[in-house]
């Protein structure tokens, strides 16, 4: 009989990294570039979960055409890849916690709306080897909280849900929507983007303050 594994799927943004600041000031350079108004950090924090195109959406004004959105992404996207690692840094103890998780043969992906490539590169730089998969916004595709991002990220694990014990960790309503949408755990952190009674909304199978506090989580479901 196989043994059964347990895997920790992350959201990107707000959860393992703080890229916020990256993230104000390449949609304040694409609002700039095309002549609007900028945007604070709290703004953007509220903009963000969704994928790009939502986010710039968001950061437009209302009576922005499809042309002009398609041009500001074009352009945030460039510019997001060029400048993704100016501020941005892991969040405290979460490279020790992913170390840990890697030594003690836990898998781990990325599932997150985040552009692809800037969640590819991000990852490499932080959490290379520790991360195995990563799937992230690709135009086309459709994004979270529909459970496929997850499925995909599972198929690349070679998981299974049911059998092997997985976890789905974020820090917003979207993380906890989609993993109900898969059927999974959901872990929120509220060191994130979200505030802890927004968190509790959506009543997510349990809420941390620190990545120390998922192991207990953990331990807790391990001879079940």
């Amino acid at each position: 009989m196989e043994k059964r594994q347990t895997a920790l799927l992350f959201d990107l943004d707000g959860t393992l990294l703080d890229t916020l600041d990256d993230l104000t000031n390449s949609v304040n350079a694409t609002m700039a570039y095309f002549g609007f108004p900028l945007h604070t950090k709290v703004e953007v924090r509220r903009f963000v979960g969704n994928g790009v195109i939502k986010l710039m959406e968001r950061a437009l004004p209302p009576n922005a055409s499809n042309e002009t959105l398609e041009k500001c992404l074009t352009f945030f996207a460039d510019y997001y890849q060029a400048h993704l690692n100016d501020c941005s840094k892991p969040y405290p103890g979460i490279v020790d916690f992913i170390s840990e998780c890697y030594k003690q043969e836990i898998r781990l992906a990325v599932v997150t709306n985040k552009l692809q490539a800037a969640s590819v590169a991000l990852v490499k730089r932080y959490f290379s080897p520790y991360i195995e998969v990563v799937v992230g916004q690709r135009f086309g595709k459709v994004t979270k909280p529909d459970p496929e991002p997850v499925n995909e990220a599972l198929q690349k694990l070679g998981l299974q849900k049911g059998k092997d014990l997985i976890f789905y960790v974020g820090d917003s309503e979207v993380d906890i929507q989609t993993a109900r949408n898969s059927n999974l755990l959901v872990i929120s952190v509220d060191w994130g983007f979200k505030e802890r009674s927004e968190l509790l909304k959506y009543q997510p199978d349990y809420v941390v303050s620190s990545p120390e506090e998922i192991w207990p989580i953990l331990d807790r479901f391990k001879n079940l």
